[in-house]
């Protein structure tokens, strides 16, 4: 995954949720004993969950040893991030889901020539190393530290992607980039010299790539990482287009080494001590238009037209991010199949599908290639870096929800599943359900494409997050058991799902509804009784009864979106049979509301000011001129401008996991006037500073939207 670490400070303004919040979660749950194609043929469903006996029989069958080998498998060879390296993994697989007893297994190869696009992603070139090193010359140092990066000793030390050196290699002076401010690289000479960097080359644009490509660097060493901790770990670069992630067919290709923390240290204090660094760079390797290999796979149902996806990327150096992820895919569809043969467990109405792919861009490629798969899936679960230690802080899983243009009722059937897993440990593991995030293939909550999905995330502990340290001994065995059950008990749920549990899952989703409305309502409370003045307490309950309206249409959203379950001929009156939820949903919005202006009147009278208190809008600064605009999207996924150069952005932020353009993109129906979209957004997310107006004029000058001006 390339772009997780901002996720850690996500979580400080995630609603946690513990396990016993979700033991009261199951108590309002709690619903009359029925019966399940769940459960068939394993034993009575328990009263307060359809899924318990499930996850019983899985917890029995998931074979965690075998979920291991699976990892080190997969990365043996996608440690080494070349593509014959990318092939080797994906024939692998391929392999090893014929021997599972899966159908329809199809090893597929996207196009990597650096041209072709798929959506707005631009495929990357494929790209091969062969070996690199990168050695200090002068000043004299002690033979243990004189080489700084050794590929394929640690793949790692060498950038993704990085650019070749002529055969005897190079010998070039280093120059240290002390500052990422436009002024002091303006001043620092780079012109054919090796710059060595502590910043983040992939998220800053005062510091990536383009810059060393216009000041006539010759490379890069890297010494940015997430964990200066691990003093020998190396941070994997593979961020190394000119204008974005991947390198394309109108890249640089610049030399990239990654150094360990002593390494940039040792560097560092000999710039400061001799004043000049010389060192020598030998890099074989080559960009070529090659193919970018992928596979998939088919657990039939009784149903093959309609699928429950369970994707995760191959291609990446690391055990945890993602062996671990596609390893957990593999071993979750095995034992789902080992129990259907055995006669355990029905087989599902619906197929379920594993797609192990390339992070992004082979996920475009199939989402392009095979448009019907995508019409026809009712849910996705995406695997991404699953397996942290148990006994580290920060490693609690945090499932990533579906935007609220998409919720779904998977949310509340995953929030389930998880706390029915985890309360049930010895000792029970906390968890947390987590808002949408933009971080992997997740994207195909996009609105366009329409499939709900649900990123399950591992935090690492002490990070390894891209680093030549996430290796197979920090996979967690219990984590990549625990993932696999749940990863497993979600896709069958989905998959067997009917008539006869749409009931349940409605119920399921109306609760969580219920409770999202409650705590939503409890600080809009705390808020109120802290205002200061008439002002803020008007702008206080027409925030509160606008969002409060707002919760209400996007939780009765994911409670009616239970009925993709069934025949299209049957929704409306499926439809019609969830009326009572619906009014129960209508009935605690109309009690919150009248709590809210309850209380904002008692609020008033402690203040001394007059009531009744009414609302005092406060307009979008941007909402007379957004009104009169509609953006109409042309292509599906988010804009990552890859093909546009950096120095043409004019400020706008790298648009594939800004979370704020995102969400707007995903707001954009070719209806919605810009004002309403960026009220929807401001709903959902923080959106103070974002230039709408200038974002979506910007994005239609290059061709990537059409905008309407009324």
């Amino acid at each position: 995954m390339i772009f997780k670490a901002g996720f850690r400070q996500l979580f400080t303004v995630t609603v946690r949720m513990t396990v016993r919040k979700f033991w009261i979660l199951s108590g309002i749950l709690a619903m009359q004993s029925m019966t399940s194609p769940l459960a068939e043929g394993v034993s009575a469903v328990t009263p307060d969950s359809p899924v318990s006996v499930l996850i019983g029989k899985l917890r029995s069958e998931v074979n965690t040893e075998e979920a291991m080998r699976h990892m080190r498998e997969v990365y043996e060879s996608d440690r080494f991030f070349t593509f014959p390296a990318f092939q080797k993994t994906a024939e692998h697989l391929a392999g090893k889901l014929k021997e599972i007893g899966l159908s329809r297994v199809e090893l597929l190869h996207a196009p990597a020539d650096g041209v072709t696009q798929y959506g707005f992603w631009t495929m990357p070139m494929a790209w091969d190393a062969r070996e690199a090193r990168l050695e200090i010359v002068e000043p004299a140092v002690p033979a243990e530290q004189r080489v700084l990066a050794d590929y394929p000793r640690i793949p790692a030390s060498l950038g993704m992607w990085s650019g070749p050196t002529p055969p005897d290699g190079i010998t070039a002076e280093v120059v240290e980039m002390a500052g990422d401010s436009p002024e002091e690289i303006e001043k620092l000479d780079m012109k054919g010299k090796l710059v060595l960097t502590r910043f983040n080359l992939l998220g800053s644009t005062t510091s990536s790539k383009w810059i060393f490509v216009k000041k006539g660097a010759l490379g890069v060493i890297n010494a940015f990482t997430e964990n200066l901790e691990l003093k020998d770990g190396r941070h994997w670069v593979n961020f190394w287009g000119d204008s974005g992630w991947a390198f394309t067919k109108k890249s640089t290709p610049l030399i990239c080494f990654s150094v360990s923390p002593r390494g940039s240290d040792l560097l560092h204090e000999l710039l400061e001590r001799h004043g000049k660094v010389v060192v020598r760079a030998k890099a074989d390797t080559r960009h070529y238009a090659g193919t970018y290999p992928y596979v998939t796979a088919v657990l039939p149902g009784l149903s093959p037209e309609e699928e429950v996806l369970e994707l995760g990327h191959t291609s990446e150096q690391g055990a945890n991010d993602n062996a671990a992820g596609v390893a957990a895919m593999v071993e979750a569809v095995a034992a789902l199949n080992r129990l259907i043969e055995a006669g355990t467990l029905p087989r599902p109405r619906r197929s379920i599908r594993i797609l192990a792919m390339g992070e992004l861009y082979p996920t475009m490629h199939y989402l392009a290639t095979y448009p019907e798969r995508s019409r026809n899936t009712v849910a996705a679960w995406c695997v991404d870096t699953p397996a942290a230690p148990y006994e580290l802080a920060g490693t609690e899983y945090s499932f990533h929800l579906n935007p609220d243009i998409g919720r779904s009722f998977i949310d509340a059937l995953t929030v389930r599943i998880a706390s029915e897993y985890f309360s049930k440990l010895t000792p029970p593991r906390p968890f947390r359900e987590a808002p949408y995030g933009t971080g992997t293939d997740n994207f195909l909550a996009d609105p366009v494409i329409g499939v709900p999905t649900v990123w399950p995330f591992a935090g690492t502990g002490i990070p390894t997050h891209h680093n030549s340290e996430d290796t197979p001994e920090r996979v967690d065995a219990r984590s990549l058991r625990d993932i696999t059950v749940v990863t497993a008990a979600f896709l069958y749920a989905v998959a067997s799902a009917g008539d006869a549990e749409l009931p349940w899952l409605a119920e399921t989703a109306a609760s969580r509804a219920a409770q999202v409305l409650q705590e939503d309502g409890r600080r809009m409370m705390d808020r109120v009784f802290a205002a200061p003045d008439a002002d803020a307490l008007g702008r206080l309950l027409h925030r509160g009864t606008e969002r409060n309206e707002y919760l209400f249409d996007r939780e009765s959203q994911a409670v009616r979106s239970v009925l993709r379950l069934i025949p299209e001929g049957r929704r409306a009156a499926g439809e019609a049979s969830l009326a009572p939820v619906f009014e129960r949903l209508r009935r605690l919005a109309k009690e919150n509301a009248g709590r809210l202006r309850d209380s904002v009147n008692v609020r008033a009278k402690q203040l001394g000011i007059p009531t009744p208190v009414e609302p005092v809008a406060v307009p979008h600064p941007q909402a007379a001129a957004a009104s009169r605009l509609v953006v109409k999207r042309k292509r599906m996924g988010t804009i990552p401008l890859d093909d546009l150069p950096v120095e043409q952005w004019e400020g706008y932020p790298y648009g594939s996991w800004a979370l704020v353009p995102v969400t707007a993109l995903y707001w954009c129906d070719g209806r919605r006037d810009l004002a309403e979209v960026i009220r929807l957004t401001g709903l959902e997310h923080d959106t103070a500073g974002f230039d709408f107006v200038g974002y979506f004029r910007f994005l239609a000058r290059h061709g990537y939207v059409d905008l309407t001006e009324r």
